[in-house]
């Protein structure tokens, strides 16, 4: 590590996050991002890396795309973050934008900062709607840390900051269990069930077929609200622009962040159904964010949902969906003892390796061979692979190049 890097982590260790900093330097990853553009960083020293963690999709579209950085200069000689009290153009705009782009009929959007805060307001307004209490997510999800968002998905984290709600208010069920979803539903007076539309920190396991519209016709039944978080799903990731697209569900509650912020500003949204958002018609005042649909951010997401939607970046999307999956698929034959499952939805890639700390074991071992990725936070066996949706062939080629040279390294290791 050299000096500078290492006075940077020490003043992390001492000023920010002591407990990160120990476990990345316990698993020999002493990344600072230094440089970034499109789909590569370099640390401070100078190394490139391929970037297939994203950030959990902020970056979709890349590092500092040119358009995106265009258009947050161009707000900024005009806007600032704005007064969230009175009415905004870029925020009416972008709004219109997003009723127009979602599912269904989802009409009102209310903004957020982040994707926790954008969860917590979906559960607020489902216990509004409902007047019921208890919500039902699945086991091994993630929603963020903030307060309703942290019980509702890390169990562990929610208990370690005594948030997880009094007994029977935040329900967890296995993923891909409908049984499990009917009993919980009729045991229960439910508000909402929440759910990823892909589980993303458990490693991307996909949905069985049926399921997720099957949940969502156990809560059309019960009266619950379905509540879409597509914060790592959405925005293009998986073939259309929203998860859901692929499953035939709409839901009554959308949840958008991240990738939305095209890297730049932060910004989230919580799309509502008219059905499901009187609390706007009876006092405009019940939720307010100082810095939810800061106008400057509004403006960089219009560009984000105009680039993610445009034909051409569709079409690569499906082309190297096929192609990178063709290619990971063909590295797996080469080592169908290490690699052992491919899950895959569009450009949403869980890669589960034999060991069961197999994909923290490749995070490490990528890492040396110049590509960044992060292992599955609730399943260590399982890589998250994330790819942009602007690379073309050429990064896919680099990228397995690399990614056979981190497997042939990872077992050399274990050998």
């Amino acid at each position: 590590m050299t000096e500078d890097k290492r006075r940077i982590y020490e003043l992390a260790e001492r000023y920010v996050c002591p407990g990160r900093m120990r476990t990345f330097q316990a698993l020999g990853l002493d990344l600072v991002i230094g440089r970034r553009e499109g789909y590569r960083i370099w640390d401070i020293d100078g190394r490139e890396l391929l970037d297939y963690h994203l950030n959990g999709g902020v970056f979709n579209l890349g590092h500092r795309h040119p358009e995106v950085i265009d258009a947050l200069r161009r707000a900024t000689e005009t806007l600032d973050i704005g007064n969230h009290h009175f009415p905004s153009g870029a925020r009416a705009e972008l709004a219109a934008d997003l009723a127009r782009l979602t599912p269904g009929d989802l009409q009102y959007s209310v903004f957020a900062s982040g994707g926790g805060e954008a969860i917590d307001l979906a559960i607020k307004t489902a216990r509004f709607a409902t007047k019921r209490r208890t919500v039902v997510s699945i086991q091994n999800g993630y929603h963020g840390h903030t307060g309703l968002a942290l019980a509702a998905g890390d169990e562990k984290h929610a208990g370690m900051f005594l948030s997880e709600g009094a007994p029977g208010e935040f329900v967890h069920v296995p993923f891909n269990d409908l049984d499990a979803m009917r009993t919980a539903l009729s045991t229960h007076e439910v508000a909402a069930v929440v759910m990823e539309t892909i589980p993303a920190t458990s490693g991307f396991p996909m949905p069985a077929a049926g399921y997720l519209s099957g949940v969502q016709a156990l809560c059309a039944a019960d009266g619950a609200l379905y509540v879409a978080d597509e914060v790592q799903t959405g925005l293009g990731r998986t073939g259309r622009l929203w998860g859901v697209e692929c499953f035939g569900v709409e839901p009554d509650i959308l949840v958008t962040g991240k990738g939305l912020s095209g890297g730049l500003y932060p910004i989230a949204a919580t799309v509502l159904s008219p059905r499901v958002a009187g609390w706007l018609q009876e006092d405009g005042w019940a939720h307010v964010s100082t810095f939810g649909g800061a106008e400057v951010g509004c403006r960089v997401a219009q560009t984000v949902l105009a680039i993610t939607t445009r034909p051409e970046t569709v079409a690569n999307v499906h082309a190297i969906a096929t192609y990178l999956g063709d290619g990971l698929r063909a590295v797996q034959q080469r080592f169908p003892d290490w690699l052992v499952e491919i899950r895959q939805q569009g450009l949403i890639f869980g890669l589960r390796f034999a060991h069961p700390q197999g994909g923290m074991l490749m995070s490490k071992a990528l890492y040396e061979c110049g590509l960044w990725a992060m292992f599955a936070g609730y399943d260590w066996s399982v890589l998250q692979f994330k790819a942009g949706l602007l690379v073309d062939r050429s990064f896919c080629d680099v990228t397995l190049e690399r990614f056979t040279a981190g497997i042939e390294r990872c077992r050399a290791g274990l050998a």
